[in-house]
């Protein structure tokens, strides 16, 4: 078991890794195409403010994915894990290839529904609705999990639309060099929604190495330890400053025309929406949120002028993510087990 579990830390980093160039896509894809930055300069930002991010921003998200699995068995706990992860690394790679901005929030979810199901059955997953019909009810699991993916996509939506119809009111009658400000504080809107999405983000791998650690004997609680933290911050960072340029295509060029306002509305109202959710121990999907944000302050703008096939092919990923990485987790797990005697 000892073996597994190694292998599923070291998966583990490999798919922070994985997370950091589709986020990179999603967190500098306005800042850079509006000409706030260079690629250099935004890219170099937003990886150093995500591992910053990554290291200072607390266990409540962690503590939120460690408790999705209710599964007495160490063994099949750690091999659950080894599951979920290598199938939502396959789909960050499968996305990114299509230039697509998929959920790294999403692939592990359903990796760990789909490889809990596979090996342990359906009550191996704490589903959440008994705390949510309970005398006392309130949202755990994966409830809580897909309230708020769900809430913040929508909000990514409203909120890109309504700071979209408020700056434009407000900026009526601003003179041209009124943009020299508004992409200054696009670099300080980028490097706050960078922090925050790398406190979103990283923990979503800490606290399936928190479930590793603890079901293989190695820790006595669900704590992350201070190596882990680093680790994934450290695999965060080159993640972003790695790549993220066909996933930065797609929502920079392809969804409409994006200016420095632009770029502002949707990372301010996408950097809000994640530091909410962080705060509230909800693991949500940065790329979701910004995608979303983009749409609506395209629609706000001018939707005439956006690519709206464009918009739909992102909603069919998102609403895809889930049962494509559960399937695919529980593949593998029907593929490999035999020969591992599991």
């Amino acid at each position: 078991m000892l073996a597994i579990a190694a292998l599923a830390i070291v998966l583990a980093f490999a798919f922070t890794f994985t997370n950091g160039f589709q986020n990179a896509g999603a967190m500098a894809a306005t800042f850079i195409t509006s000409r706030s930055a260079s690629p250099r300069q935004g890219i170099l930002l937003v990886g150093v403010m995500g591992f910053l991010g990554a290291l200072l921003g607390g266990s409540a998200v962690a503590l939120t994915i460690s408790g999705l699995l209710t599964i007495p068995a160490d063994d099949q706990m750690v091999w659950i894990a080894l599951l979920a992860l290598l199938s939502a690394a396959l789909w960050n790679l499968v996305t990114w290839r299509s230039g697509l901005p998929a959920s790294s929030t999403h692939g592990l979810i359903g990796g760990l529904i789909g490889a809990g199901v596979a090996s342990a059955g359906i009550g191996s997953i704490n589903w959440g609705g008994e705390e949510l019909l309970s005398s006392d009810p309130h949202l755990a699991g994966v409830v809580k999990v897909v309230f708020f993916l769900v809430l913040t996509v929508l909000v990514g939506f409203v909120g890109g639309y309504a700071l979209r119809v408020t700056t434009r009111l407000l900026l009526r009658n601003a003179p041209r060099e009124a943009n020299r400000t508004i992409v200054g504080i696009n670099w300080a809107a980028a490097a706050a929604m960078a922090f925050t999405s790398g406190a979103n983000d990283a923990q979503k791998q800490m606290g399936v190495i928190a479930i590793v650690l603890l079901a293989s004997g190695i820790s006595a609680g669900p704590a992350v330890p201070l190596w882990a933290r680093f680790g994934c911050a450290v695999l965060l960072a080159l993640g972003t400053l790695g790549g993220g340029w066909r996933v930065m295509a797609t929502l920079g060029r392809r969804i409409f025309r994006i200016q420095p306002v632009h770029s502002l509305d949707s990372q301010v109202s996408s950097g809000a929406i994640i530091a909410v959710a962080t705060l509230a121990g909800a693991p949500v999907s940065t790329t979701h949120v910004i995608s979303t944000s983009v749409i609506g302050v395209g629609a706000a703008e001018n939707p005439l002028k956006v690519r709206w096939l464009v918009g739909t092919q992102i909603l069919v990923t998102m609403l895809v993510t889930i049962p494509a990485t559960a399937c695919l987790a529980a593949l593998l797990h029907l593929g490999l087990s035999p020969f591992l005697g599991i």
